[in-house]
């Protein structure tokens, strides 16, 4: 990987007001009162037995002292931070950090259009889509951007935008601070590393992550049909203990990402990348399991899966799908249902989505696991020219999109019918 490039920190000025000791008690009831003093700062002990008491620089105009408080005005470098402003937030020290760039200009408008949440992948940071999109902002340049990262402690500053609708899932993301966008990301003690402008990296699969990293398959051998980074070879190569993986990829930059992130891990020897499309992959008969993590629909997978699986013993598929819930069965069943206390666990929402409704949806989820239990078995029978049987072991709900939209993973076994 690439080393990254660490920019010069950017000193901080600040406007204050300096005046003899014996004064300093009288100038902060004044700044006070007219509410210009600048609470991020402490006051600062200056040469001649004088002290500098910052203010807020889009206030100036509106200062007004009594004559018998001498004060100048100066500015401070890397003014010390008061104790109110360590105790902030990370979101309210960027909007103090930002306030003072605009002067004036600051506006409610203005504030919130800065972020409250990002997500941080080691020393970069990226924001959301729609971060910072008034024109003001853009009339700062690289000091918003140098500020930004000063705030949240970073070195490099990235935005997303929409995923492209490439089949790819790549992601509108530009660097707007630093040189490269490589990143490192730790996950349930998984290194994973990537390309933030051109791969994705979705944290709200974390539950399956962890659960495909508790499941049983020591000495197995895994065929995942759609790869990417690695989000799922790698918990079953590292917490699984799966013996060798085939992973399918078609994205090249997910591939690279891929190939560092086996590296990085030391796993890279029990890992096969097959880069392409998984649908005209030429294994055949080498899989006890097999994992099928795209949504909305990884249907077109399907045969692919079936071809892989060991054809004299079978194995389990992890069949990923966004299912759409009737919102007439939500309406009839949904304030009984509710107000349950025997009901599942319900699981946060994702995206926007209500809480995820377990119990609730349960018909529903089942109604589709069994129909795709049923056309999986035809397709294996019309293969092997035998017949197959496919259980539902589990349907795992991982989140919600939107209302009435779920993700689901169903956990199909897959075996054939011996003779008798």
């Amino acid at each position: 990987m690439e080393a990254t490039d660490v920019p010069m920190p950017v000193p901080i000025h600040v406007p204050a007001l300096a005046t003899e000791r014996r004064f300093a008690q009288r100038l902060r009831e004044c700044l006070e009162q007219q509410r210009l003093s600048d609470g991020r700062y402490r006051l600062q002990r200056l040469p001649g037995g004088r002290v500098a008491l910052p203010v807020l620089q889009e206030k100036l105009s509106q200062l007004c002292l009594p004559p018998e408080v001498p004060c100048e005005l100066l500015r401070i470098q890397d003014p010390i931070p008061s104790r109110a402003a360590r105790r902030r937030s990370p979101a309210q020290r960027l909007r103090d950090e930002l306030r003072p760039l605009l002067g004036e200009s600051w506006s409610e408008e203005l504030e919130r259009d800065v972020p409250h949440a990002w997500q941080r992948h080691g020393d970069l940071v990226l924001l959301s889509q729609d971060s910072f999109r008034a024109a003001a902002w853009e009339r700062l340049g690289s000091a918003l951007w140098d500020t930004v990262a000063s705030a949240l402690g970073a070195r490099r500053v990235a935005r997303r935008g929409r995923v492209m609708p490439d089949g790819m899932r790549t992601p509108r993301v530009t660097l707007l601070l630093g040189q490269h966008g490589w990143v490192e990301h730790v996950d349930n003690g998984i290194r994973y590393t990537f390309d933030v402008t051109k791969c994705m990296f979705s944290p709200g699969n974390i539950t399956e992550k962890l659960r495909v990293a508790s499941l049983p398959c020591s000495g197995e051998v895994v065929v995942d049909l759609y790869a990417g980074i690695g989000y799922f070879t790698l918990p079953f190569l590292v917490h699984a203990g799966a013996a060798f993986v085939h992973a399918c990829e078609w994205n090249s930059h997910a591939v690279e990402a891929l190939h560092r992130t086996l590296l990085l891990n030391g796993v890279r020897d029990r890992c096969h990348i097959h880069a392409g499309d998984s649908r005209q992959l030429q294994l055949q008969d080498v899989a006890d399991r097999v994992n099928l993590g795209l949504i909305p629909s990884s249907e077109q997978g399907w045969p692919a899966a079936c071809r892989v699986l060991k054809k004299d013993t079978g194995g389990v598929l992890h069949i990923h799908h966004n299912v759409e819930t009737a919102p007439a069965l939500l309406a009839e069943r949904g304030s009984a249902e509710a107000a349950s206390p025997a009901g599942e666990a319900q699981h946060p929402a994702e995206d926007g989505g209500e809480e995820m409704l377990g119990a609730r949806l349960r018909p529903q989820w089942q109604q589709w696991a069994e129909g795709t239990a049923t056309r999986i078995q035809g397709l294996l029978a019309e293969l092997h020219g035998r017949p197959w049987r496919t259980s539902v072991l589990h349907i795992e709900a991982v989140k919600s999109y939107a209302p009435h939209v779920h993700h689901l993973v169903l956990d199909l076994e897959c075996r054939p019918v011996l003779p008798l």
